[in-house]
């Protein structure tokens, strides 16, 4: 996703500033093109999948029709996980054989939320459906939403969690605060998995980006599918609720 170029010229460990460049104007350029992660844990995304799984749970029948028997879902997803973190407890560049293998993991649980959302769209707009179930069910669904793309932004972004740990300089996919205000935060600072979830939660309850903005077009076109996603579950699950109230 993320292409490889090198970095600005008049950047880099070691390098001068170009001429009429003062050094403060060089660091903002070397910290807008992304800084080199210190470290990639992978819990903070396994505790995303653990929550993405256990909220499956709490969905009535009714949402999960069409994905087989209640404990399919979350066995694939089990799997998956477990070898992952089985094959490669840390994130190291071995973890690169194994990024089809984490893409798959996010993959899987963002097509079971989305027959998830669809089965929740069929019911609202059914007529003789109790309601109020049905909203009570939106908030698992709402809240899987936030996590799948945080987990796809944090998977994506710069070409996943292993590149960022490398030395070589990838675009970046988003343009984070810190980025471009390097002397308001820590040096040589770079976005880990909470910082990809806050971009997610914020899309989603504003539907657009917020303080984050999408630099590439599939990092455009991700935060366009959730934003419609977002909107379309809050809005008929407000809708539903106001039939109800009247």
């Amino acid at each position: 996703m993320a292409e490889e170029r090198n970095a600005p010229s008049g950047s880099g460990a070691g390098r001068n500033p170009e001429a009429g460049e003062s050094p403060d104007e060089a660091r903002r350029d070397e910290a807008e093109w992304g800084e080199r992660a210190k470290s990639e844990p992978r819990w903070p995304a396994t505790l995303a999948v653990s929550a993405a799984v256990a909220l499956y749970f709490a969905l009535p029948d009714k949402l999960i029709t069409g994905l087989g028997p209640r404990w399919l879902v979350p066995a694939l997803e089990g799997v998956l996980g477990a070898a992952l973190l089985i094959a490669n407890p840390r994130l190291s560049r071995e973890s690169r054989r194994l990024r089809p293998l984490a893409i798959s993991l996010i993959a899987l649980v963002n097509l079971a939320n989305v027959v998830t959302l669809g089965e929740l769209v069929h019911e609202l707009l059914a007529v003789h459906v109790h309601g109020r179930d049905l909203i009570y069910a939106s908030v698992p669904v709402w809240v899987t939403n936030v996590l799948v793309f945080a987990l796809w932004y944090w998977e994506l972004d710069r070409g996943g969690p292993v590149a960022r740990l490398e030395s070589s300089r990838r675009q970046p996919d988003f343009l984070f605060p810190q980025m471009t205000a390097p002397d308001a935060t820590v040096p040589d600072w770079s976005p880990g998995f909470v910082d990809y979830l806050f971009t997610s939660f914020t899309n989603a309850t504003a539907f657009s980006p917020t303080d984050t903005m999408p630099l590439t077009p599939w990092a455009k076109i991700l935060m366009m599918i959730q934003s419609l996603a977002s909107l379309l579950t809050v809005a008929l699950v407000v809708s539903r609720a106001v039939n109800i109230l009247n």
